[in-house]
């Protein structure tokens, strides 16, 4: 009997899992038609043949799809850079960076309702929980992109203007963040992270929302050649010439 009931009760979850999987990916397809506000629980609810009642048993607000949403998207995100980035040698830190920002921008076009999601468009009434609506994710992304920087600051710091950053500058948050996890980095490496992070984000955000169609018609190889210039920059371009030919 206890067999039985535990293949009944796994293959429940299953089909709730597949279920909550669908509701999602409706979700997100009524954002790319509509934008944010076109998500509601209803008119899933209505695209899945369900009542709207039916629908409640998974999502209990618009909100708390609305936070799945963001955390699923930005920690699929998370996992696609970090993989990137982990493919190269330690060693390699411009080899490390570019295969991160290159990985970010192949995820964006692939997931351009997500992208908006995340970094773009706000959504009407949205309410995110105390604390955000990814804190692990947005703690891995910070962390990560911070040790790419960290990993290349001994060249970049030749290069860089310093700026005369102080540690209050910068969200608490953050520096606690930074602090914990390296503890030897400068605050004007956190101000480079931020400025790293702009140019990876700045050429995406134009592509998604079609600033760059007119403009180019290889948007990869524009953005490619921005990430060189960047290492470059930073001083680690050498490491990485004889791959970016």
């Amino acid at each position: 009997m206890s067999i039985v009931k535990e293949v009944v009760l796994s293959r429940r979850e299953r089909l709730r899992a597949e279920t909550s999987h669908e509701i999602k990916a409706i979700a997100l397809k009524l954002m790319a038609e509509g934008g944010p506000d076109a998500i509601s629980l209803r008119a899933i609810a209505r695209e899945m043949g369900m009542t709207a009642g039916a629908i409640y048993g998974y999502f209990a607000t618009r909100d708390d799809l609305i936070t799945t949403l963001i955390s699923d998207v930005y920690s699929d995100l998370v996992d696609t850079v970090e993989a990137a980035r982990d493919s190269k040698q330690v060693s390699d830190a411009g080899g490390r960076l570019l295969a991160w920002g290159e990985a970010f921008r192949e995820w964006a076009i692939t997931n351009p309702q997500g992208f908006r999601l995340i970094y773009g468009d706000p959504v009407n009434g949205y309410e995110p929980p105390e604390g955000g609506a990814a804190p692990e994710a947005a703690h891995r992304a910070c962390v990560g992109l911070t040790g790419l920087v960290a990993a290349v600051w001994p060249y970049a710091e030749r290069t860089q203007s310093n700026g005369d950053h102080r540690w209050p500058d910068f969200d608490p948050a953050l520096v606690a963040v930074v602090r914990k996890s390296f503890p030897e980095l400068p605050a004007a490496a956190v101000a480079l992270s931020l400025r790293v992070w702009g140019r990876m984000h700045g050429l995406v955000a134009l592509e998604i929302y079609g600033h760059l169609g007119s403009q180019t018609q290889k948007p990869a190889k524009l953005y490619r050649a921005e990430m060189l210039d960047l290492l470059a920059a930073l001083g680690v371009a050498d490491a990485v010439n004889g791959r970016a030919r």
